[in-house]
């Protein structure tokens, strides 16, 4: 794995996952109370020995440099790193990254340079387990020139991915980019050839790109440098390559969860709580999900009842009551609360008591859950004042709704708080 290279990308804008994008890069948005969505496609590099790690960003990059530089720093006996690449206009490339491929092709020059045969490159906000040793060896052994990694999906999320079909080599043999109706159907494959049982096949019959990649490093180039107006891997650079080149298909068969909207975030975020076996799971002692180490205190549970939830480290949690919910680190949950459904992000520091106190005595609200307060079916992004008898509920059912200069957005149904935001004592949302 020393001959190969990976780059992952940091995305767009990441408008589907606003408003937790405001403040940062859609790989950098907290998961799981402790870690950041770039730390999965990090940590499954690094457990697949290869050490080499781009990361191409473009939007809100601040706090992702921050991250990655604190938390992945290889001895100086290794050539490996975790370095990003942000965006930027030069003589011969005037405009920002219009597209993956076009992110790619803006730092080719810098992938030329390395001794390498292979070029792996991943998305920043999937959450999947994966050993790219056996995708990698998949693509030599077949002598791919492009090796596709693939998910059987249902039809109710087959319009969101690209399609294929493929031949009995495993040979990707068409493609289609998010179809819909009558080109939707057309898709449609025995997938029982890729292992599945009937019931399986039946349930889920297209064949969906997982958007990541292993290019022979000389075909990446040739590809990039020959169609300059091609801006997109999946849309174009990869389906313009299929009469030309050897194209396959390589089976993931495990979880599996593209974070690419607010729900689906929500979603994948209270999955883990799941009991006995949640989905996904961080407890693989031989494949590690790695993030930063902040060294803080155990959590402390003050006459707490705690149900089917996950807490993060240097919590306080006092006398309230929290199902079904997932708690960032440094989070502050004060006597009475009610927390159910709910993602509580925590806090980037800890408020000191003298502080608290004033912001009490002075009328202002304390970082945290204030007392009495119900919190259910929310988001709430880090360093957020949530006032006493506060009530986040979204009563009225509303499925959308902007509210920014209250502190909050609603979306598919799920009250987001954004983050530093402030929400008055006895307001209900």
């Amino acid at each position: 794995m020393k001959k190969v290279l990976s780059i992952i990308l940091g995305g767009g804008a990441g408008t589907r996952l606003y408003p937790l994008t405001k403040l940062r890069a859609k790989p950098a948005v907290p998961l799981a109370g402790k870690y950041r969505l770039i730390d999965i496609p990090v940590s499954n590099c690094i457990n697949s020995e290869i050490f080499k790690i781009y990361v191409l960003t473009q939007f809100n990059s601040a706090s992702l440099n921050r991250h990655l530089s604190r938390a992945y720093n290889f001895s100086g006996f290794s050539d490996g790193f975790v370095e990003v690449l942000a965006a930027q206009q030069t003589k011969d490339s005037p405009d920002w990254f219009q597209g993956t491929a076009d992110a790619v092709r803006q730092y080719l020059w810098m992938i030329e340079e390395w001794d390498v045969e292979e070029v792996v490159i991943l998305s920043g906000d999937h959450l999947y387990r994966m050993d790219y040793r056996l995708f990698v060896e998949r693509h030599r052994e077949t002598n791919a020139d492009i090796t596709l990694s693939v998910v059987p999906i249902s039809e109710k999320n087959a319009s969101e991915f690209g399609l294929m079909k493929v031949d009995a080599s495993g040979r990707v043999v068409e493609f289609s980019e998010k179809p819909t109706g009558a080109a939707l159907q057309s898709m449609r494959v025995d997938t029982t050839k890729l292992g599945l049982n009937a019931e399986q096949a039946a349930e889920k019959p297209y064949i969906a790109s997982m958007g990541i990649y292993v290019f022979k490093k000389q075909v990446l180039v040739d590809l990039l440098k020959k169609s300059l107006e091609q801006t997109d891997f999946g849309k174009e650079i990869i389906p313009g390559a299929s009469a030309t080149h050897n194209i396959q298909a390589f089976l993931f068969d495990g979880y599996w969860e593209d974070i690419g909207t607010i729900e689906s975030f929500y979603d994948a975020n209270l999955a883990l709580t799941q009991q006995p076996t949640p989905p996904f799971s961080f407890y693989d002692e031989n494949a590690p999900i790695y993030t930063r180490s902040r060294h803080l205190p155990p959590t402390k549970l003050l006459d707490a009842q705690v149900t089917e939830s996950m807490i993060g480290e240097g919590c306080i949690i006092k006398q309230c009551r929290i199902h079904h919910s997932v708690l960032g680190v440094r989070s502050r949950i004060m006597e009475g609360c009610v927390i159910e459904d709910s993602l509580i992000m925590g806090s980037d520091f800890y408020e000191p008591a003298p502080e608290r106190k004033t912001q009490v005595e002075t009328g202002g609200i304390p970082m945290g859950i204030g007392t009495n307060s119900t919190i259910r079916r929310a988001i709430i992004d880090k360093n957020a004042r949530i006032g006493s008898n506060v009530m986040i509920i979204n009563k009225e059912g509303i499925q959308e709704a902007q509210r920014e200069e209250l502190g909050y957005y609603i979306r598919s149904g799920i009250v987001v708080v954004l983050k530093n935001a402030t929400i008055p004592n006895g307001t209900t949302i």
